[in-house]
């Protein structure tokens, strides 16, 4: 693992007292981090992740108040959400400045500990060799979680400066209309290097059938993991199931992104309507059916491929049998 310090601490800063708002000021398309066992759920706009980061915040929950981290990395496309609440203590995360395989390394207000972002493993400090447990949370257009979630709230644009928002290392004011990582996720090229331009950019090791900024929703239980890759499950007909340590998973892959479910043991089709199955058809994004039953989001991490070519290797992608 390459760890390298690239910013000042801080220098792009994470939001810690969060508010939200039943309405949203951005485009019906733009992509939200949804939280949907929140009450009420909660939408994270990528536009604002992208100037912050990580969001500190907690859910009332029926046992209690439940800490959680709304973590993104641009570089990676990585999207995971973590529960704050660590060996008995809860934890507030700050952006370090350090990359680590060029993914975002989180710190801990509390030890100084680090954190890789895309895995939740502390790879330095008082909690090293541990890792944060993963939430269900999923990637969503800004309309379909608004007509999902009618009660929804969505995050307020948290303002400050960011050094996401300036030509140097200098933090500089947060203008969200603007998009520092467009050019970079349209491109080619991946890692640090090719969003600065740099000769010096990476080359891809991965499977031949797979492009490193190809979309992956990655499951992991029982130490056993297994990443569902968005350019395979659909050429597979847009649905692909397997068995992750004790977990049944199936993946649908739409024109739109790839969701991870738990199982239910039913045959799905995907069809233009949606995925059909057991008498009713389900949306594949948010897994609602339309006899009011829905599917449950398995804890995932969502991220570009070559980060989870970095964290797990070749062999961990999902290949379905109709493609062998």
């Amino acid at each position: 693992m390459n760890v390298r310090r690239v910013l000042p601490r801080d220098a792009i800063p994470s939001v810690d007292e969060p508010r939200f708002s039943g309405a949203y000021d951005g485009d019906a398309n733009d992509a939200v981090i949804a939280v949907t066992d929140a009450d009420p759920p909660r939408a994270y706009p990528v536009r604002y992740l992208q100037f912050h980061e990580i969001v500190n915040d907690a859910l009332d929950g029926a046992s209690g108040s439940i800490p959680i981290a709304v973590t993104w990395c641009p570089l990676c496309g990585s999207a995971v959400l973590y529960d704050r609440s660590h060996a008995g203590r809860t934890l507030e995360f700050g952006v370090s400045g350090k990359l680590a395989d060029d993914d975002l390394v989180m710190y801990d207000r509390e030890t100084g500990s680090e954190w890789k972002q895309s895995t939740g493993e502390c790879i330095d400090g008082a909690f090293e060799g541990d890792s944060l447990s993963v939430r269900p949370a999923a990637m969503l257009s800004a309309r379909e979680f608004r007509e999902s979630y009618p009660d929804g709230v969505v995050l307020d644009p948290p303002g400050g400066e960011s050094e996401a928002a300036s030509d140097d290392n200098e933090p500089a004011p947060i203008d969200y209309a603007e998009s520092p990582y467009e050019a970079y996720a349209a491109g080619e090229g991946f890692g640090l290097a090719a969003h600065r331009g740099a000769a010096d950019t990476r080359e891809w090791d991965g499977p031949a059938d797979l492009d490193p900024k190809t979309v992956v929703v990655g499951v992991e239980f029982d130490e056993d993991a297994v990443g569902f890759a968005f350019s395979r499950v659909r050429a597979a007909g847009g649905v692909a199931r397997t068995t992750v340590g004790h977990r049944d998973v199936v993946a649908f892959a739409t024109d739109d992104g790839i969701h991870a479910y738990a199982d239910p043991g039913h045959e799905f089709e995907m069809t233009d309507a949606g995925v059909v199955s057991d008498g009713t058809t389900w949306n594949p994004h948010t897994g609602a059916a339309t006899d009011g039953r829905r599917l449950d989001w398995v804890p995932a991490r969502r991220l570009y491929a070559f980060t989870w070519l970095d964290d797990h290797g070749p062999d961990a992608f999902h290949r379905p049998d109709s493609l062998d």
